[in-house]
């Protein structure tokens, strides 16, 4: 495909997305299946556009004075890859796939913007206004915070030490230009690519086929050495989901001691047994609903409980921008009441002196602190103890890492945001029991 129509598809897939606030990746791939002319290379450049758009899409729209899916896509293209008015021009007048010669208004605009400076706060942050107030009561530059979450993400790995060390895997990885993680020992890192690059493809290669190695965000490696020394313990994974912190903790645990992954939506689990065998992890017992599975002989007795609560996601947004402006007041709200029931049942299975490990992949105080709060006051046999204490007892924090961290405190936790780890964003609080 030609540049004109790749713009010309991007701007129907985010009409689409105003228009019906579906995932915008159902969105994408609907395209991709509708149009099977597009090559990989061509729908991997309409989804970069089409996201990194509706991660901006607030700012543009104000740069543009005109919010509509044509005028976000083209102030894309100018803002964010670079381009020059010019060379949109000539790709949006190219007949017959362009998207249509551009106005003298929409010349003028991509030529002469609006300041960004001049709008109101939660513009310049790009996101809802009503979301604004959220991230103001936890950060002091509430603006940094929210463009950070405007750019790409990169690619962060995991090595299994059960199968491989970091050496081996940053050798087996170099085509990739993965680097060591400054925040954990057996980590690598696949910088974000560029605007209009296609990222490079990591599941073909034989490292992670033969599970040396998978795809975590380090703020989520890190949530899982929250839990501490877990070699020989009796852990369990709450809300285990695809398996990714049920595999971290096996590795951690050197398949010794027992991991039990549960997870209340049990279609969920499904990924995790492949996971397991290829990663060599032999300690994990998956219990499931849909097989009649429980959790009911297992209470008290767990040395750790991890609870992966559900939530917004708002520390995703780099990865999936569209949450950011489909979440709601109501959906908030009904996350809270799950976290607070997931905390309470996870309280369920501590033994006493275990730890109950509650992270979230959100930003907001109302599903971290207050959730901690709100629990703490009715069980007092309970109590925060110190987070990078027990990430720092596994001996996989790299160096430097406890000094980043360190920033990141408050009573409850610690609280990572791409602007100040440079990870998604994650609330991970550790609760001893008397």
């Amino acid at each position: 495909m030609r540049d004109a129509g790749r713009i010309d598809a991007a701007i129907e897939i985010l009409t689409e997305f105003e228009n019906r606030h579906l995932p915008i990746k159902d969105i994408i791939s609907n395209w991709g299946r509708m149009n099977r002319y597009a090559g990989s290379g061509d729908r991997a450049w309409i989804s970069g556009l089409v996201l990194d758009a509706i991660r901006s899409k607030q700012s543009i729209g104000w740069r543009m004075e005109d919010d509509s899916p044509r005028a976000v896509i083209l102030g894309a293209l100018r803002f964010l890859w670079d381009w020059s008015g010019q060379r949109i021009a000539d790709a949006a007048a190219e007949e017959p796939h362009g998207a249509g010669a551009l106005s003298e208004v929409e010349s003028t605009r991509l030529s002469e913007p609006r300041e960004i400076s001049d709008a109101p706060a939660h513009v310049q942050a790009d996101m809802p206004e009503w979301i604004y107030p959220l991230l103001a009561a936890v950060s002091d530059d509430p603006v940094e915070e929210g463009q950070a979450f405007t750019g790409r993400a990169p690619v962060d790995i995991r090595v299994n030490l059960l199968k491989s060390d970091v050496a081996k895997a940053e050798k087996a990885l170099a085509a990739a230009n993965a680097e060591r993680s400054a925040l954990v020992a057996n980590a690598l890192r696949v910088p974000a690519p560029d605007a209009d690059a296609k990222a490079p493809a990591l599941g073909p290669m034989p490292a992670f086929g033969k599970g040396f190695v998978e795809v975590q965000d380090a703020g989520s490696q890190l949530a899982a050495l929250a839990a501490g020394k877990v070699e020989g313990l009796q852990v369990m994974d709450l809300c285990a989901g695809a398996g990714g912190k049920t595999l971290a903790l096996a590795a951690m645990m050197a398949n010794k001691g027992q991991v039990y992954a549960w997870d209340a939506d049990g279609r969920r689990l499904k990924p995790i047994f492949d996971r397991l065998r290829r990663a060599g992890a032999r300690n994990v017992q998956v219990r499931s609903p849909l097989d009649g599975g429980s959790l009911e002989d297992l209470a008290a007795r767990m040395d750790v409980v991890f609870v992966d609560a559900p939530c917004s996601g708002s520390g995703t947004w780099r990865r999936k921008p569209d949450t950011k402006w489909r979440l709601s007041p109501q959906q908030l709200e009904s996350r809270t009441a799950e976290q607070d029931a997931a905390l309470l049942e996870g309280s369920t299975y501590v033994k006493p002196g275990g730890r109950l490990i509650y992270v979230t992949c959100s930003i907001f105080r109302e599903e971290n602190e207050d959730r901690l709060k709100t629990f703490l006051a009715t069980h007092e046999r309970f109590s925060v103890v110190d987070p990078i204490e027990a990430m720092a007892s596994t001996g996989l924090l790299a160096e430097g890492a406890r000094e980043r961290l360190e920033a990141c405190r408050n009573e409850y936790g610690i609280r990572l945001t791409p602007a100040r780890t440079g990870t998604d964003g994650f609330f991970i609080s550790v609760l001893q029991k008397s």
